[in-house]
């Protein structure tokens, strides 16, 4: 079928350029610098000058202006700046809103980029126990008290729901850790290459906040990383082969908060992510057999299993048994358990090498790549593939 549908964006956009810095753990340098960095290092490799740029999307979390970044970077007029709310589920719609851009004719040229010192400088995984006071603080507030704090506690309550209503125990999350650092042990860039880890290691490493073990919680990382997103036509004369944006799309669920969703029917799912399976499904006519590669937002293990089971890949509380039996390259890169915790972006970028044919754990003859940005939030998701 044609990747190209009237009523939608498929077809219209596609990723010709991807750049990081390296994934560190004190980077150094400022996290304008790191952003500057990552967006130089896309434009060359997609083969394309500042100046051919007119737009720029991050996320409302990046400390980096587009206007500063495009400063620092020689960039010049822009005709088209935005952000995306909600944290790592803003990954894949800072892709979308790109892609929108380009296909609408509003810029010809957009860079997405996000950038943090997210270990040396302000950790996520603190918590936020000191918050400045908004309408998402005063929601929080509901929580707080009763010493859900932090990212990994909000995540255990619906960890172990899940494990309760399937009759299952902790160590079925280790199959997506192991499964993470094996990719990554054979990726130079990853902070974890040359060090896979077992069932057995994942068992044994220490609690977080039951049922979650250090092994399912992904890790803090300095660094940034940056994508190009033009026109297929202008992409078809560039250095590589373009990665085609065939379906984009973000969601919310009902009942939807940020992480703390407790109050919704059941806490076994992901209600945002099957907003977002559907659309997918729908706006590409692809279905979970015509996906070859899946990078699937692994900030904790469990919300992996969920992410499988709303795209229709295996049925609820299957999701460990169809990691384990390995029939979906699954993170390449390996993922940010195992690569890097750059908000997801590092997974699109991933995306786009398995459909060059050029990661460092291809699968071959990858055509469909299913990449899903953060869950627990409002999230977002992409299908990608290749040209033709």
């Amino acid at each position: 079928m044609s990747l190209h549908r009237g009523d939608t964006l498929g077809g219209r956009a596609a990723v010709v350029g991807i750049g990081a810095t390296e994934f560190s753990k004190d980077s150094g340098r400022s996290e304008l610098r790191l952003a500057a960095e990552a967006v130089r290092a896309a434009l060359d490799d997609a083969g394309l000058r500042p100046s051919d740029v007119d737009g720029m999307v991050t996320f409302t979390m990046d400390t980096s202006p587009e206007i500063t970044v495009a400063q620092a970077t020689g960039i010049g007029e822009l005709s088209f700046f935005s952000r995306v709310h909600y944290g790592g589920g803003a990954a894949c719609a800072t892709v979308q809103q790109a892609a929108l851009a380009v296909a609408l004719g509003v810029a010809d040229v957009v860079v997405c980029y996000r950038a943090f010192n997210e270990r040396s400088g302000g950790r996520f995984g603190a918590g936020v126990q000191h918050r400045e006071p908004s309408a998402e603080g005063a929601a929080l507030g509901w929580n707080l008290p009763f010493g859900l704090l932090t990212p990994a506690s909000w995540v255990a309550m619906a960890a172990q729901r899940y494990l309760y209503t399937y009759g299952l125990t902790p160590e079925v999350f280790g199959h997506v850790a192991v499964t993470a650092r094996r990719y990554a042990a054979r990726n130079p860039a990853a902070y974890f290459h040359g060090r896979p880890i077992t069932l057995a290691d994942h068992a044994a490493s220490r609690w977080i906040v039951e049922p979650l073990r250090l092994l399912d919680c992904c890790q803090e990382t300095d660094g940034g990383q940056a994508l190009v997103v033009t026109s297929v036509e202008r992409a078809r004369e560039l250095r590589h082969p373009p990665a085609v944006i065939t379906a984009a799309a973000q969601g919310a669920g009902r009942s939807q908060e940020l992480m703390t969703s407790f109050y919704r029917d059941g806490l076994t799912g992901l209600p945002e992510m099957g907003v977002v399976a559907r659309q997918l499904w729908r706006s590409s006519g692809l279905g979970p057999g015509d996906i070859d590669v899946g990078i699937v937002y692994d900030h904790f293990t469990p919300f992996v299993l969920m992410q499988l089971e709303e795209f229709g890949f295996c049925g609820p509380g299957e999701g460990a048994d169809f990691v384990a039996a390995g029939t979906l390259p699954l993170n390449t890169h390996g993922g940010q358990l195992g690569e890097a915790y750059l908000h997801g972006m590092n997974g699109v970028a991933e995306a786009v090498r398995q459909l060059r044919g050029t990661s460092v754990n291809q699968t071959p003859d990858a055509a469909r790549v299913l990449v899903t940005a953060g869950t627990g939030v409002p999230t977002s998701g992409l299908i990608l593939g290749a040209d033709g």
